[in-house]
């Protein structure tokens, strides 16, 4: 098993489609290899950047028993198994538990219900207790409609199989749950424009969404970091945030999609009830990117990584 603990850029990532709208694995492989090469140390196969609503049941575990050929223990691998239904989230964190190559199961805070704290408690409690696979909560409040509460979280992470957590809220709530955890807990922001300030802070890393798109930045930001080049990895990150931020201007992961097919990486469009950027929005996107031609995407991939 890969453990987190040496993980620190860990890829949120997409899910590739062919023309017929299947999971395109050739795509997958390579655009994992490109990854792994440049920097990434980890990733979160199905989970929202995932497109992870829209997969079959029998997709996800094909999904994951190819994706855990592909990476071949070379770094930990976290798989989507959450839902908001407890029952379901057991039944299928245990089937994924047999996949060789996964490392954790991704449990979600249960969307749509809104359930209240004591609820949260009662939901990750359950599945702790019965899953047979290592697991990290996933607090994203903006996609589930409930926040967990940072006292929630340092409850939660005195539990036996729960390992860890990504953090989409304020820095503020991080730096607590930092203070207050069980020492062996692992914390991931799920924000991308907190990458470094989080690490600063205790953080074990960040889970990203555009690592697809500048994992070599993103490590060189983090190497400057650990070899006490502080004001170079400060402008790495003031150089990342706009882009970072710009990649989630139209509903994720289509933005990053537009970039990674641009590359050459031929990952397809996204599923209902997502929609494809349109010429308009590649435009709009390509500028906010800061590239030189804005007006042909097809260009995109000469000018990504131009400082």
């Amino acid at each position: 098993m890969a453990n987190l603990i040496d993980a620190d850029l860990i890829t949120a990532l997409i899910t590739p489609f062919n023309e017929d709208d299947k999971i395109d694995f050739d795509s997958l492989e390579k655009l994992t290899n490109y990854l792994i090469d440049n920097g990434s140390n980890g990733f979160v196969i199905g989970g929202t950047t995932g497109e992870t609503p829209t997969l079959s049941h029998d997709e996800k575990i094909e999904l994951y028993t190819r994706f855990g050929q592909i990476v071949n223990h070379r770094v930990p691998v976290i798989a989507g198994v959450g839902s908001n239904n407890t029952a379901e989230t057991i039944a299928f964190a245990n089937e994924v538990a047999s996949i060789d190559g996964i490392d954790y199961g991704l449990v979600v805070v249960p969307p749509y219900n809104k359930p209240n704290q004591r609820g949260m408690v009662a939901h990750f409690t359950a599945v702790n207790d019965a899953s047979q696979l290592p697991l990290i909560i996933y607090n994203i409040p903006g996609r589930t409609g409930v926040k967990m509460a940072k006292e929630t979280i340092v409850q939660l992470s005195h539990l036996k199989n729960i390992k860890g957590i990504k953090q989409c809220a304020s820095l503020e709530e991080l730096e607590y749950i930092i203070d207050h955890k069980d020492q062996d807990f692992q914390v991931f922001t799920g924000e991308d424009a907190q990458a470094l300030t989080a690490r600063l802070l205790g953080a074990n890393g960040v889970i990203s969404v555009a690592e697809h798109v500048y994992p070599r930045q993103m490590r060189e930001m983090y190497d400057n970091l650990y070899s006490g080049n502080y004001s170079e990895a400060a402008r790495l990150q003031r150089w990342l945030t706009p882009r970072m931020n710009a990649l989630f201007m139209y509903p994720s992961p289509s933005p990053v999609k537009a970039v990674l097919n641009a590359q050459g990486f031929k990952v397809g469009g996204v599923r209902l009830p997502l929609v494809t950027l349109n010429d308009e929005e590649k435009v709009r996107l390509a500028q906010k990117l800061g590239l030189k031609d804005s007006a042909l995407m097809e260009k995109l991939s000469l000018n990504l990584g131009e400082e």
